[in-house]
């Protein structure tokens, strides 16, 4: 929360030629009734319901991805998440890029919004810790903690190759372009 991943994905998104920002977050909110709340508890429910909005936002990418559009997917995925979404991604090739600013950065980006991420028990440094320490490096890290939104998107893009996890069935390198889908966001 609060490493940039919503204006990040929306200005990459606006950057390729056709592309969709699919918001994990939206599939949370779109629970009318009975929502659990993922707190540091990780209770049952709310593991549930996070497994539930990750499949539906690799479903979502797919179908975009399908349609001819570069799915620029944006949440947190962080652990055991991030390679199991790469893994129920079907779309090829699939670029990861994780965002990973310093705990520092995060508290100056957190206390600069109207909105409270870190509410409910959840900790800036435990999130950095669970990114930096139990997150598979998959893709393409970026410590985003100095660089401009426009700076962030720029090394996305020339990073491209780094942030290949799965190629197109015999792609080489030249497989790599822009279509397919993105997991953006693994912090």
């Amino acid at each position: 929360m609060a490493a940039g991943k919503s204006t990040v994905a929306e200005a990459l998104a606006a950057r390729l030629p056709r592309a969709a920002h699919v918001r994990g977050d939206v599939f949370r909110r779109m629970v009318v009734s009975g929502r659990e709340e993922m707190t540091p508890d990780l209770a049952p429910g709310a593991l549930a319901q996070l497994d539930l909005r990750q499949r539906l936002a690799a479903t979502v990418a797919d179908e975009y991805a399908g349609a001819g559009f570069t799915a620029v997917v944006q949440d947190i995925l962080l652990g055991d998440d991030l390679p199991r979404f790469v893994a129920r991604v079907r779309s090829r090739p699939l670029y990861v890029v994780a965002l990973a600013p310093s705990a520092e950065a995060v508290r100056e980006r957190e206390a600069g919004r109207a909105k409270n991420g870190y509410a409910g028990g959840w900790a800036v440094d435990g999130f950095v810790r669970a990114l930096r320490e139990d997150t598979p490096r998959l893709g393409l890290w970026l410590d985003t903690s100095r660089l401009t939104v426009e700076e962030t998107v720029d090394a996305i893009l020339a990073g491209a190759e780094e942030a290949v996890v799965a190629r197109a069935e015999g792609a080489g390198a030249e497989g790599a372009g822009v279509e397919g889908a993105r997991a953006e966001g693994a912090g």
